[in-house]
């Protein structure tokens, strides 16, 4: 793990910006999953359209401060990465950004997606916002993904938060709803993550980071695994059963689910790579459509 003390500036002072390589230290893909759930998530906290400077301002400050969490993890787990087949090449264990570049970079997003929401949007979103990226990028890295092989289940709630942001940068106020699609994510997170630690099981041994493949065994995570995913499954059907959506969702959820428990199923008894690869892919695939399905299920009504 890459020591916060120490910023190489003697040895790795350089003035010339990478961009390209400070913009993927943004996991941009990520960030941008996480702005489709905040930008539903205040498209539900209102039965018209959202107020502009809340749709536009409010989800460009969770995307800032999302990507200043992401430069913030790439720092301190740059170590491990260099270490990892999986993630050599990424920007610091590479070289193509300095380490004091990366914190530099995380702390003047973070700032400004900060700013942005406490000044323009509301001070409860800032905040909140806030606590995710301390969540995701010091609780979370510096601590729980080392210390217990239950880290990804404690530290995704961090990860969950982008529909309650995007639902209080328009309606300044929490509620059940928004945290209903809190627990969504939730119950999703493990499921992903641990698919993706069975296939990187001897990397994440190699660089002694206690993933639940590694402490328990890969049986016993493809165990938990199919059981979270027959929970998310459940948990889908809450936006429905609270009247938060209607019958297109509903259908939708269980298209979506269904696949989701046959490929943890397919997991369960078959290739830990492969299986666990393919598994992984579609849970990212199938929280991007499930929340497509429920704006989708929320204008539908609101044409209605």
């Amino acid at each position: 793990m890459a020591k916060l003390n120490t910023l190489n500036l003697p040895k790795s002072l350089r003035w010339r910006v990478n961009w390209r390589a400070l913009y993927k230290l943004t996991k941009p893909k990520v960030v941008a999953l996480i702005v489709l759930t905040s930008v539903v998530g205040a498209c539900l906290a209102t039965s018209g359209l959202p107020p502009w400077q809340a749709l536009l301002l409010g989800n460009l400050g969770i995307a800032l401060m999302a990507g200043g969490a992401a430069a913030f993890n790439h720092y301190i787990d740059s170590e491990a990465d260099a270490a990892m087949a999986r993630t050599h090449k990424r920007p610091l264990p590479s070289g193509a950004v300095a380490n004091w570049q990366a914190v530099l970079w995380a702390s003047l997003l973070s700032l400004a997606g900060f700013g942005l929401l406490y000044l323009w949007v509301n001070p409860l979103t800032a905040w909140l916002t806030a606590a995710s990226l301390v969540g995701y990028a010091v609780i979370y890295t510096l601590w729980l993904k080392r210390a217990t092989p239950q880290n990804i289940v404690i530290g995704g709630l961090a990860g969950a938060m982008p529909p309650l942001l995007g639902w209080t940068a328009v309606n300044n106020s929490v509620s059940a709803e928004p945290l209903l699609l809190v627990m969504l994510i939730f119950t999703w997170t493990p499921p992903h993550f641990w698919a993706l630690a069975i296939a990187r099981r001897d990397e994440y041994a190699k660089v002694n980071i206690p993933m639940l493949p590694v402490t328990h065994g890969i049986r016993f995570t493809k165990q938990l695994v199919l059981l979270y995913s027959l929970l998310l499954f459940v948990v889908a059907w809450l936006p429905f059963l609270v009247g938060m959506s209607g019958l297109l969702y509903l259908g939708l959820s269980c298209a979506l689910n269904a696949r989701f428990i046959w490929l943890a199923w397919r997991l369960y008894g078959g290739d830990n790579q492969r299986d666990a690869m393919r598994l992984f892919g579609y849970s990212i695939v199938y929280l991007m459509l499930l929340f497509v399905a429920l704006l989708a299920d929320h204008w539908l009504f609101a044409l209605l």
